[in-house]
């Protein structure tokens, strides 16, 4: 049987580091150069043109996952201020309330902030193309959503990643009637 002070050390030697590493990795990740990504071509003409993620992005508020962009406090901040669609004459609606999604199983309730999304788009980037305006027609689950459906449309692609289960998650069971009426205010 290990002493139980050699048990420690052994811990703190072998198994601190593995479970700091996506602390590390969060915080010691840089953006690919373009002509290290995988996408651009390394020898085109524009790759000498084209700005450099890490030029544009890290000074925008930081995030811990995703592209590692904070992008709902980068537009609240006014760091960014992207159209909401390709006609400026469109007069986009943005909603205020919060949608509380309560069939997650044994997980916490889903919010999903409206305002947040009508920020950046308009209602008709995903009403009624990806999910219908009527209460209890979006049979949307888990596995649907991986499969990019609903939140997947955007959610893992642009949009932080769907392992951030907490994110949408985010209102626990026994505090769901306080938070809605909070929301109502």
């Amino acid at each position: 049987m290990l002493d139980i002070r050699y048990s420690r050390w052994l811990y703190a030697i072998f198994l601190m580091p593995i479970l700091l590493l996506p602390f590390h990795s969060v915080a010691g990740s840089k953006w690919r150069e373009l002509s290290n990504d995988n996408i651009h071509d390394p020898d085109g003409s524009a790759i000498d043109v084209l700005q450099q993620p890490a030029e544009a992005l890290s000074k925008l508020p930081q995030d811990t996952s995703g592209n590692m962009v904070n992008w709902v406090k980068a537009l609240e901040e006014g760091a960014i201020n992207p159209r909401t669609n390709l006609w400026p004459e469109t007069k986009v609606k943005i909603r205020n309330n919060d949608l509380f999604l309560e069939n997650t199983g044994e997980m916490p309730v889903v919010r999903f902030p409206h305002r947040a999304h009508t920020l950046w788009l308009d209602c008709k980037n995903c009403h009624e193309k990806y999910f219908i305006s009527k209460e209890g027609a979006n049979p949307i689950t888990m596995m649907k959503i991986l499969q990019g459906n609903y939140c997947g449309r955007c959610h893992g692609a642009v949009a932080f990643p769907l392992t951030e289960c907490d994110r949408c998650h985010s209102v626990p069971r026994n505090k769901l009637e306080q938070i809605k009426a909070k929301s109502r205010k």
